[in-house]
């Protein structure tokens, strides 16, 4: 089976940090892909500076380009709104039944589990990457605790990223030069359809 590791987030906008994850995960933490699963806006929530589900899908894509080991998926756009991760792992496990879906996340996503939907039934199917974060905090929770001493989690020697979408997109609304922090193409996206500047 192909192991694959789902990476969930806003992507608001993908920045280095990002990639050197995802890249850190297929060289070295044993998945053969990592897939970027682009959430969709919650309309429930404050748009605030999320940016149009297909911009941040496209500025996904563009940051992937020609690499064979990373995909930019919308495969949440297409479910109910909110999306739930145990959906999502149902709806891609019936479709690709040949794939071994893993979960990566950082640290401090991994102190929440406990209160995610169904979140036995997902760590008794699917393995979890945890990559580290800065300045992250174990809650003292025995429900937490009972959920990841049953669950295969591997925690993996990535470099530290301590870089944020909130820290790039202030910098632009200030005219700073975010491009260190970016793919060039995503950059240039950026620019050309004047992101973030409001």
């Amino acid at each position: 089976m192909i192991k694959v590791g789902l990476y969930f987030g806003s992507f608001n906008p993908i920045h280095i940090g990002h990639m050197a994850i995802a890249g850190y995960m297929t060289e070295f933490a044993g998945l053969e892909q990592v897939w970027f699963v682009v959430s969709p806006h919650n309309p429930l929530k404050k748009k605030e500076t999320l940016l149009d589900d297909h911009h941040r899908l496209y500025l996904t894509q563009l940051a992937i380009g020609d690499n064979m080991k990373l995909k930019a998926s919308d495969i949440e756009f297409k479910l109910p709104v909110p999306s739930y991760t145990i959906d999502t792992l149902t709806y891609l496990k019936e479709k690709y039944p040949k794939y071994r879906f893993c979960l990566v996340m950082g640290e401090d996503n991994l102190y929440t589990l406990h209160k995610w939907k169904n979140a036995k039934e997902i760590l008794s199917e699917h393995p979890v990457y945890v990559y580290p974060r800065p300045n992250t905090l174990k809650p003292a929770s025995p429900v937490l605790e009972n959920l990841i001493s049953s669950a295969e989690i591997n925690f993996v020697n990535a470099p530290l990223m301590d870089i944020s979408g909130t820290f790039i997109r202030d910098g632009i609304k200030e005219g700073k030069d975010m491009s260190y922090y970016l793919a060039p193409e995503v950059w240039k996206y950026i620019q050309e359809m004047h992101f973030y500047k409001k």
